[in-house]
């Protein structure tokens, strides 16, 4: 009915009708596209309709010291990040239209009083243009692929454990010189460092066995005759993890633990899109607000990586497996399983195809400061961000609403009031409380507070949690 090169097309397609606002210069700025494609199926006609209802791009985040109390800034601005906020205000405009008696695409009635179920047929698909940043990037590269620095051998693990974060640091510093305020995750860039990684710390606690065998079998395509290589993360350990071990070869990373972004220079709160995705699938990309109105939490069918440097063990590792064996949730919540798919189409704005047609006149390649969103929504579909705010606003109009993302968390709130304020009859969970702070609000889901709980206990013990004080806005 579909084919992951059909969900690849269909993106690339929509993203080349777009404006240029925002996009990428030809031959110099490369960046990453994820989206969000809805499916609804007619069993009658044996037809499936693909529409792109959210579609994002960008590479960077921004760092702890800028992060904002009034939440108008966005944090994390990957695509992947990107492409499910949009799809969040995608779902409110959605719901808006189910409670107030219109049409919707997406919803009708549950069978709990406010709450609300996906339409018969109806489903949703992510697409991301490049393997999620962090643990699915971790696998062995295999003797084809270009290695952009040199291995890392035994006489240099020991210097390089001791200058890496240094070294890291001044790469950082040289890319980012432009906008201080972001940080571009290494690992979302093709020009990733080579090495090695085991495949046994978080997933086979004390196994007693070789963990470059252990790599060697779960990637048979990567040849013994010659010392292994593998694409690293830049994305670093979350506090209070075992740390990378460093090593050459196989024992450069530790995988399947929780990394932050951007891996160099000043840390994020930012967890990678792999543990983002993970995490998605248990408790829905809907986020906490809109569980209010849902019966049952929203799931990716399938995710569709473009033409990439990639491993199907290492994204069943980082998006399945890690949350497989978490029980005792909430009903309707799971540990869900979506099909990972390839496709063979690359994205035209990607790295290698940047530098493909890159001329020594255009200066040094760099990732692009520009974030697209666009979603499906009636009213402003398209926001174009840098820095986390609106692209090109002025600094007078900083904590302004005009400088603020369609998609930062107090408009996404804004939103999701504007969608109560038109409910006739409020879920349960809505009802006779005194709820005036984003904080409240995600508080009194409880079915998805409770499932958070489960995950993080079970799963994720080591998740930072953010500081409260950034989500007492209203």
């Amino acid at each position: 009915m579909w084919s992951p090169d059909e969900i690849a097309s269909l993106c690339y397609n929509h993203f080349n009708k777009l404006p240029k606002r925002g996009k990428p210069e030809a031959g110099r700025e490369w960046t990453l596209l994820a989206a969000v494609i809805l499916l609804t199926d007619s069993s009658e006609l044996k037809t499936v309709r693909k529409q792109v209802v959210s579609l994002g791009t960008g590479t960077k985040c921004i760092s702890q010291s800028a992060m904002s109390t009034k939440g108008d800034i966005l944090n994390d601005s990957h695509a992947e990040v990107i492409a499910r906020r949009g799809c969040v205000r995608y779902l409110t405009e959605q719901l808006f239209r189910a409670v107030s008696g219109q049409s919707s695409d997406v919803f009708c009635p549950g069978s709990e009083e406010g709450k609300w179920t996906v339409k018969p047929g109806v489903s949703f698909l992510f697409f991301t243009s490049q393997t999620p940043c962090g643990d699915a990037s971790i696998f062995p590269m295999t003797g084809s692929q270009a290695q952009p620095c040199e291995p890392v051998n035994a006489l240099q693990s020991e210097e390089s454990e001791r200058r890496g974060l240094k070294r890291h640091a001044e790469c950082d510093l040289e890319e980012t010189r432009q906008s201080p305020r972001m940080k571009t995750s290494d690992n979302h860039s093709s020009r990733r460092k080579s090495g090695n990684t085991s495949e046994h710390e978080a997933i086979t606690e004390n196994k007693e066995s070789s963990p470059l065998n252990e790599v060697l079998r779960c990637h048979p395509g990567v040849e013994r005759a010659h010392p292994p290589d593998l694409h690293r993360t830049g994305a670093k350990c979350v506090p209070d993890s075992p740390a990378d071990p460093l090593q050459p070869g196989l024992l450069y990373h530790s995988v399947g633990v929780l990394r932050l972004k951007p891996g160099r220079g000043e840390r994020t709160l930012s967890l990678s899109c792999s543990d983002k995705l993970a995490r998605w699938g248990v408790l829905g990309f809907q986020g906490a607000l809109l569980s209010h109105y849902l019966q049952a939490p929203l799931y990716f069918r399938a995710v569709v990586v473009g033409k990439c440097p990639y491993s199907h063990q290492a994204m069943q590792r980082a998006l399945k497996t890690r949350c497989s064996d978490v029980r005792d949730l909430p009903s309707g919540f799971s540990a869900h399983d979506p099909e990972i798919l390839q496709s063979a189409l690359g994205f035209p704005h990607n790295h290698t195809h940047t530098e493909a047609k890159h001329t020594h006149t255009q200066g040094r390649i760099s990732p692009c400061g520009a974030a697209i969103s666009w979603c499906a929504v009636s009213q402003q579909p398209l926001d174009v961000t840098a820095n986390g705010y609106k692209q090109g606003v002025t600094k007078k109009a900083l904590g302004t609403s005009q400088a603020r993302s369609l998609i930062s968390k107090v408009e996404l709130l804004h939103s999701f009031l504007k969608l109560v304020a038109a409910t006739e009859e409020l879920p349960e969970s809505l009802r006779g409380k005194d709820l005036k702070t984003y904080w409240d609000y995600k508080q009194a889901a409880g079915a998805y507070q409770q499932a958070w709980t489960q995950l993080r206990l079970q799963a994720f013990p080591l998740w930072p949690r953010s500081p409260p004080e950034l989500l007492l806005f209203s």
